[in-house]
C-alpha cells in the first residue's frame, strides 16, 4: 500500500479489527463454537455437512455464510463505490451493525440460530466497509491476508527488495486489534456471557456517530473555505 492513508482510517482499522475479534470469540466460545467474523472453516464445516447428509448442519452453517453475504450486500448498497472516501455513508452502516449486534444478544441467549445470523450479517457488513483504498485490500474481520502480507513483506527484506512499509504497519495494526479483541471478548464472555457483545455494538455505534460529527466538521470547514 503506497498511499498515505488519512489518520481516522488508521483508527478505524484497529478499532474495527477489535470488534470483529471480540464477537468471534463470542461466537466460538458460545453458539456451537461456530466462528462468526469469517467463512473459511464455516464453508469446510459445511463441506462436512453435506459429506454427513446433516441437514441441520447444513442449514445453520449455510445460513451463517449467506448472513454473512447479506451484510456485503447491504453495505454494498449503503457505500455503493470501493474507494475509500470521506463523504460515503460509513457512520450509516456503522450504526446498523452496531444495532445488528445489540438485537443478536436477546437471540444468542435464548440458544436461537437468528443470533449468529444477525451476527454475521453485523460482520459482513462491516468487513465490506472497509474494502479498498487506492487498489489496496484492507480486511478487518479475518487475518489470512494480512500474515500472508507480512509473510511477503519478510520475505522481501531478506532478498533486500524495497519494503511497503506502511502497508505492513497497517497489516501489524489489524492483526493487534484483533487479537486484543479476542482477548477482551473471552474475558468479557466469562463474565457477561452474550452481553459481552454490547461492548463492540457500542464501539461501532460510537464510531459511526463519531464520523458522523467529523463528516459534518469537515463539510462546514470545506463549506466556510469557500465562502
Amino acid at each position: 500500500m503506497g498511499v498515505a492513508l488519512p489518520r481516522w482510517v488508521w483508527i478505524g482499522a484497529g478499532l474495527l479489527a477489535c470488534v470483529a475479534g471480540m464477537v468471534n470469540v463470542v461466537g466460538y466460545l458460545g453458539f456451537e463454537h461456530q466462528a462468526i467474523t469469517h467463512l473459511t472453516g464455516t464453508t469446510t464445516l459445511l463441506g462436512e455437512a453435506v459429506a454427513k447428509r446433516d441437514l441441520r448442519a447444513i442449514s445453520h452453517l449455510a445460513g451463517v455464510a449467506l448472513a454473512f453475504m447479506a451484510g456485503a450486500a447491504l453495505s454494498g448498497m449503503l457505500i455503493q463505490d470501493s474507494t475509500l472516501k470521506l463523504g460515503r455513508r460509513y457512520g450509516v452502516a456503522l450504526v446498523l451493525e452496531s444495532l445488528l449486534l445489540f438485537a443478536a444478544i436477546p437471540l444468542f441467549r435464548h440458544g436461537q440460530l437468528a443470533g449468529a445470523l444477525l451476527a454475521a450479517m453485523a460482520c459482513g457488513l462491516q468487513n465490506a466497509m472497509a474494502t479498498t483504498y487506492s487498489g489496496a485490500v484492507i480486511r478487518t474481520s479475518h487475518l489470512s491476508g494480512m500474515f500472508t502480507d507480512l509473510g511477503i513483506g519478510i520475505g522481501h527484506a531478506l532478498r533486500g527488495l524495497p519494503l511497503q512499509k506502511r502497508r505492513l504497519m497497517l497489516c501489524g495494526l489489524i492483526i493487534a486489534g484483533f487479537f486484543t479483541g479476542a482477548v477482551l471478548g473471552a474475558l468479557l464472555f466469562m463474565h457477561f456471557g452474550y452481553r459481552a457483545l454490547a461492548v463492540p455494538a457500542a464501539i461501532t455505534g460510537s464510531i459511526g456517530l463519531g464520523y458522523a460529527v467529523y463528516r459534518h466538521a469537515q463539510v462546514r470547514r470545506g463549506g466556510a473555505e469557500s465562502a
